[in-house]
């Protein structure tokens, strides 16, 4: 891995403006409602395509709408397709996208993206279960934490008096667990330009604390730590309202393509993933349910991302690809082509 100094110290030199107003907390309340919802046993897992996630993307456009966010194609807040599984289901499938447009004249026409996926892996088929076996995979920490999140963050920065320079898009992604398939289908038909999209921060993973690696708790990893320096403007972003960056040199690199940001970073966008717990007990298990988040600490990450959003979408600066890292020189070249 690289040395994290030259990151830092570039990082150091990048001027990005306090809020004028706090970023206001996240409600440890709101995520659990939203989880009680998005990983039920209604939705049955969320596989691609399904009724569940049919339901799931129903509800997140309606948070959107709640917010006052600004639909992202024409008058819809879904980016649709049809896609059929690995398993030969077919059906119709949505990225659902919202924006929060920033204050600047010139600067609202750029974006930074907050994204997750809100797909799991459906329910198990099994030939002869026994009577009231769990067969539902609910994915209440693989993604349904990442997706509340995003809807929390859109939820507190719509509150705010004073909105960043750049426009904010919320954006929930179909079909990551079928190999990243919502995100790519965005790279590859942008709702907005790939060149204009200053960065891409992915929620995945950071509702539980009961990593296998021990708790974590006020603390995150980012994937690519080394990749561009939106790490730390993010890593700087979250110490102002006490939740850390923590290096994970084990995962960060390894972790790079494995969720969303992967699929914006292939086509130029400057992307990363906050995750807290890579590996826990329930990881794409049955057992993934909404009671075994720790919703205070799940609260406080939560409003670091909001926090980090926001000052990454008030900077006049925009985050650069580590061009001195040589795993980082194919997306800094995608980059380089304008940005897809």
């Amino acid at each position: 891995m690289s040395d994290m100094k030259p990151i830092l110290l570039a990082a150091a030199l990048i001027a990005i403006a306090p809020a004028a107003e706090q970023v206001p907390p996240a409600s440890a309340d709101y995520l659990r409602a939203h989880e009680k919802f998005l990983a039920s046993d209604l939705l049955e897992g969320r596989g691609t395509p399904s009724r569940g996630l049919d339901i799931a993307a129903q509800y997140i456009a309606s948070e959107f709408e709640k917010y006052g966010l600004k639909p992202a194609v024409g008058d819809s807040y879904f980016q649709e397709t049809t896609y059929k599984s690995r398993q030969g289901v077919e059906g119709k499938v949505r990225n659902v996208v919202g924006v929060l447009p920033g204050s600047d004249p010139k600067l609202k026409d750029t974006y930074v993206l907050v994204t997750a996926h809100y797909d799991h892996l459906g329910v198990r088929k099994k030939e002869n279960p026994e009577p009231g076996e769990d067969l539902i995979f609910n994915g209440a920490n693989d993604d349904g934490s990442g997706t509340a999140g995003v809807m929390e963050c859109a939820r507190i920065l719509s509150q705010m008096k004073t909105r960043p320079k750049r426009s904010i898009v919320f954006m929930c992604f179909w079909g990551e667990e079928q190999g990243l398939r919502g995100s790519a289908y965005y790279g590859k038909n942008p709702v907005f330009p790939l060149a204009a999209t200053t960065a891409q921060i992915n929620l995945e993973q950071i509702g539980r604390s009961d990593s296998d690696e021990g708790v974590k708790k006020a603390g995150f990893n980012i994937t690519g730590a080394t990749y561009s320096d939106l790490p730390q403007m993010i890593a700087k972003a979250a110490a102002t309202v006490g939740v850390k960056y923590i290096e994970d040199p084990q995962h960060s690199d390894p972790y790079f393509m494995a969720s969303d940001n992967g699929a914006l970073a292939m086509v130029g966008v400057p992307a990363h993933t906050i995750s807290v717990a890579y590996s826990y007990s329930d990881y794409h298990r049955v057992g993934d349910h909404w009671d075994k988040l720790d919703y205070p600490n799940f609260a406080l990450v939560v409003r670091a991302a909001a926090t980090a959003a926001y000052a990454v979408a008030d900077s006049t600066a925009e985050p650069k690809w580590n061009t001195e890292n040589p795993r980082a020189k194919r997306y800094a070249e995608a980059r380089a082509k304008g940005g897809g």
